[in-house]
């Protein structure tokens, strides 16, 4: 079969317009997004998960309380799981505690308000300064506050009672009562969550009941 001149020419223009097209393809593509992340950045995609304290428990009981061997029973004792930092406290000399498991800084003195209603706690934590309490750390009213539950259970030892904190820590004037969280009940929240510190318990109280104070600063 003979091709006609016109289909011919319509064929070579189609084969010109798509070499054009091809060719366009080549070339080079404008320059590339920036690829550099930060080490933090990539930490925040993937997620770092946070690591639950040891509860300082290493004894073990059978149902009446007496002391048994912990091998082979599965009790917080036998296991022991968690992380733990030695040392755990830091004394800054300047009225102030670092756990250097948490990084929380704590007030030294633990009883430095005696015993206030919720509200007066809050405003108590809120104002805390240099100059008062045996602070002479520089900081200014704003920077401390009352602790939530969870930071305020940071400090228990279960291994330890009356106070159930860890052996050895550096704090002065702490009690074995009830001490507030800013952490409200929220199925009643004329209730607050509280730690029993001489036990390590946790329980809620009314905000209009009289509990001791124990300001805390940093964290996340």
């Amino acid at each position: 079969m003979k091709m006609t001149t016109r289909r011919f020419l319509s064929l070579a223009a189609g084969f010109l317009v798509s070499g054009l097209v091809l060719a366009g393809t080549l070339d080079p593509p404008g320059p590339p997004a920036p690829t550099m992340v930060t080490l933090q950045q990539i930490y925040d995609k993937l997620g770092t998960p946070a690591s639950v304290p040891k509860t300082g428990q290493t004894g073990c009981w059978d149902v009446f309380g007496t002391p048994i061997s912990c091998a082979g029973t599965g009790q917080d004792g036998a296991l022991q799981k968690g992380v733990s930092v030695s040392p755990r406290f830091t004394d800054n000399a300047n009225g102030t505690v670092k756990d250097n498991l948490t990084g929380l800084v704590w007030l030294k003195n633990a009883s430095c308000f005696g015993q206030q209603t919720w509200t007066n706690a809050l405003s108590n934590s809120n104002a805390l300064a240099s100059g008062a309490c045996g602070l002479t750390d520089g900081s200014a009213a704003g920077t401390w506050r009352l602790p939530n539950i969870k930071e305020l259970q940071s400090l228990i030892d279960f291994g330890q009672f009356l106070p159930a904190l860890p052996a050895g820590h550096p704090f002065s004037g702490v009690q074995f009562g009830e001490y507030w969280s800013s952490t409200s009940d929220v199925g009643n929240p004329q209730f607050v969550s509280f730690v029993i510190l001489g036990r390590g318990f946790v329980n809620i109280g009314f905000k209009g009941d009289p509990y001791y104070v124990w300001p805390v600063r940093g964290g996340q």
